[in-house]
């Protein structure tokens, strides 16, 4: 390698790696199929090896292309956070934060908190990321992140919250249709709402309530807010927080003293931004926010 690539040819490296198509990554960059075309020659010359195979499915990547993603990747959360940065004015609440959060907190608590901040702070803007993966604060993924689990990494700024409360719940619709269990084995007769696809977190609770796996639901979706619809449209009993079924009379608990579980809260930003006034203003309301849910 004689010069080093510029971030436009890795940017449309990763926009093929994701699309798998020319044309769709021109449609996600605003290109034309021309110009990320001349990107990959580019890139692949100065690289000296191929990244794409051309597939009746479209472009396959190669081995290289693989194990390039996650750098590409880094590069553009990087990118990202870069402009995120030059954005806001030290001293002042100005600027872009971007915050990460699962798909429930993210669209159910975190609403009311933000067009508060943004009421008081005009000229904050906010990119809210909904999503039941960890983003990773380190690599810049997200500035602050709404965490389930407690963090492990280092050089975070991490605040511990109460343990939100997960319970099982129906809507009184279902009741009286179909009546409460009396015990967790009475579950095997009711229509249950659950996830899709296992993770390590899931096979924890399975291994406490292993009449809760997968075969048991008949209704199986990995998103959060999918399953909570479903709830409330009284499709069956399903995983709920005690704090939204609380503020909806017609979300009724079910057995509530067999079976209960605590999810961890953490509130996490990056050691480096902790002098930035627009990303402590919204880290300390995320904090208070979610500190009172958690402890109603």
């Amino acid at each position: 390698m004689t010069d080093e690539p510029g971030w436009d040819l890795y940017r449309s490296f990763l926009a093929v790696l994701k699309e798998r198509s020319l044309s769709g990554a021109a449609r996600r960059l605003g290109l034309t199929q021309p110009t990320i075309a001349r990107h990959l020659d580019a890139l692949e010359q100065a690289l000296g090896a191929q990244l794409f195979l051309r597939s009746p499915r479209g472009l396959a990547p190669t081995d290289l292309a693989i194990d390039l993603g996650p750098y590409a990747r880094a590069l553009a959360a990087n990118a990202a956070a870069l402009r995120r940065a030059a954005s806001g004015a030290t001293g002042e609440v100005r600027g872009t934060v971007r915050v990460s959060a699962s798909e429930v907190v993210g669209a159910i608590h975190l609403p009311p908190v933000l067009a508060d901040l943004r009421a008081s702070h005009p000229r904050l803007v906010i990119e809210l990321v909904l999503t039941n993966a960890v983003e990773n604060v380190l690599e810049r993924a997200a500035d602050i992140a709404v965490r389930m689990a407690p963090p492990a990494q280092q050089a975070l700024l991490a605040r511990h919250l109460p343990p939100l409360r997960i319970g099982l719940h129906a809507h009184r619709a279902y009741v009286a249709r179909k009546g409460l269990p009396e015990s967790l084995d009475d579950l095997v007769g009711h229509d249950l709402i659950g996830f899709d696809s296992e993770t390590p977190a899931i096979r924890a609770v399975m291994a406490r309530y292993p009449m809760l796996g997968r075969a048991a639901y008949a209704l199986r979706s990995d998103s959060d807010l999918a399953q909570l619809a479903a709830i409330r449209a009284g499709f069956g009993i399903g995983f709920c927080q005690a704090a939204i079924a609380r503020r909806e009379p017609d979300l009724v608990p079910v057995l509530p003293d067999a079976f209960a579980l605590d999810l961890p809260v953490a509130i996490v930003m990056h050691e480096d931004l902790k002098a930035s006034a627009r990303h402590r203003v919204v880290f300390d309301a995320l904090v208070h926010t979610m500190g009172t849910i958690a402890s109603l």
